[in-house]
């Protein structure tokens, strides 16, 4: 009896022991997880980062789109080009020609993906901006695409260093009609942002004024024109592109850029200005020689644009309508008027005037300024407006109306150094006459729905008019189309007509 006893107690023992072991060997209570917060200081869709004080916001969208007629940002067909059939760049590709080899339509599906973080500070919000669009498009590769970035800036302090929009453009820009275009000329376009240093000042009550530096490189940039190279008077593609040798120098000074603008719930309004350094190469040599050093070059101009919009919100027609207006001029600064991814050139074929004529053609040019050997630089001018208005059914349907009208005009001296090059190009007809002034105006409509909230389908038509100021004819040779992509055309007579163009985009997006 006391061996069973002695083996129960022993028995405990051990288990008891060991249940002691097991709990020692439990591990310590871990901290409480830090779960994501909402940050309520910068509006919706912010969160604290764990661990700091900075918010952040991600979004972006995906889209879908088919444009008919058209490049992939609804561009028209107003450009013949030297790429190669399928690109969809505006000023090349196969577009303007009207000939079998001719796109359409295009597609593109595109990702945006912007990612925003602000952090409060003794010096006001630091906030740094991100936004990139990987796409697909017609003309790429069954697994190609592109990326791009569209903006990436620090603000601090009142201060924006980096790639954002423009100082100069409106707060509705080119999409005043929601048409997510950068097509509506007439004033400036800078979708994609711009590199910049700027200085932001608010005065409260919705008043603010900014002063900045950009870098005019490439967006801001139009054709600078040596009249008397002989690549500009030897018969080849300019007669039917009107893209002629561009004669900038390098990039010596940015573009210095300023607003005011108003901001407050019935209305927004801003008035801005932008000077550009205008800086040429050398000039020919005899006989149209290519320039080099010893040939001097004209003395620096400076160019300028100023703009004027008005933005009426809250109409009587509805909750969401409003009305956006706005008007710019500018002088030796022409890619403020018609900027964007437009190019600097226009052209299209069409049907012929004159009997005997194979087709017609409209031709337009733009440049900054245009010189020749001896001469100065003889600044292009031009003037335009923009009005679009939106109106919505009902919080799910809503149409726009939009329109433009842009001229483009070259003083007495520039009209006669560009004309002196065109009348070596090729044998003129029909009374011809040489202006290379123009106009483009365009309206069109868009109609959009809704079914759901951040979901959109919509469909846009637009009509362009290519109003060109030549008259006659000219006869164009086989080397007028050598290297082009409008190789099917005939060597023939082609008369001076202006063009219409219908295009139009349908477009699906998903926003979030």
């Amino acid at each position: 009896m006391s061996n069973i006893k002695s083996l129960i107690l022993g028995s405990a023992a051990i288990i008891a022991a060991s249940a002691g072991a097991q709990a020692a060997d439990l591990p310590v209570k871990a901290k409480a997880v830090q779960y994501v917060k909402i940050c309520s200081l910068y509006g919706a869709g912010f969160y604290y980062i764990p661990g700091t004080d900075t918010c952040i916001k991600l979004g972006g969208y995906v889209q879908v789109d088919a444009n008919i007629n058209s490049n992939n940002y609804n561009g028209p067909n107003w450009n013949e080009g030297t790429g190669p059939a399928g690109a969809n760049a505006a000023g090349s590709g196969v577009f303007g020609s009207g000939s079998r080899n001719s796109d359409y339509f295009t597609t593109r599906s595109r990702i945006q993906l912007n990612l925003d973080t602000r952090t409060a500070t003794e010096y006001g919000v630091v906030r740094t901006y991100w936004s990139s669009n990987f796409e697909h498009s017609t003309g790429t590769g069954p697994s190609a695409g592109n990326l791009t970035v569209d903006y990436g800036f620090v603000q601090f302090a009142g201060f924006t260093f980096g790639k954002a929009v423009s100082g100069f453009q409106t707060p509705w820009g080119a999409y005043a009609a929601n048409n997510n275009t950068a097509f509506l000329l007439g004033g400036y376009d800078n979708a994609t942002g711009i590199n910049q240093i700027a200085y932001t000042w608010q005065f409260g009550n919705g008043v603010s004024a900014q002063l900045g530096v950009e870098d005019n490189r490439v967006i801001n940039r139009a054709q600078l024109i040596n009249a008397s190279l002989a690549a500009n008077a030897a018969v080849g593609t300019t007669a039917i592109t009107g893209a002629y040798t561009n004669s900038y120098g390098g990039n010596v000074a940015p573009d210095f850029v300023g607003n005011v603008k108003i901001d407050q719930a019935a209305f927004t309004a801003q008035l801005s200005g932008a000077v550009h350094n205008v800086h040429a190469n050398y000039y020919a040599g005899l006989g149209g020689a290519a320039p080099v050093e010893p040939n001097g070059a004209p003395q620096d101009a400076w160019g300028f644009a100023i703009s004027g919009g008005l933005q009426l919100k809250n109409l009587p027609t509805g909750p969401g309508d409003k009305l956006s207006l706005d008007a710019t001029y500018a002088d030796g600064a022409m890619k403020y008027l018609i900027g964007g991814v437009t190019g600097n050139n226009f052209d299209k074929f069409g049907s012929a005037s004159f009997a005997g004529s194979y087709q017609s053609l409209a031709v337009l040019t733009l440049a900054d300024a245009v010189y020749t050997t001896g001469s100065k630089l003889e600044k292009t001018t031009g003037w335009g407006f923009r009005g679009a208005y939106v109106h919505n059914w009902t919080p799910n349907w809503e149409t726009s109306v939009f329109g433009s009208y842009t001229r483009i005009d070259y003083n007495t001296n520039a009209s006669a150094g560009i004309c002196a090059a065109q009348a070596l190009q090729s044998a003129k007809l029909n009374g011809y006459t040489c202006n290379p002034d123009f106009a483009i105006w365009q309206v069109g409509t868009r109609t959009a729905w809704t079914p759901v909230r951040n979901l959109t389908f919509s469909g846009e038509v637009m009509y362009t008019n290519l109003d060109q100021s030549n008259t006659g004819s000219q006869g164009l040779v086989a080397g007028n189309f050598a290297g082009t992509s409008a190789v099917f055309k005939p060597a023939g007579t082609y008369d001076y007509k202006d063009q219409g163009i219908w295009s139009g985009n349908l477009r699906v997006r998903r926003t979030w």
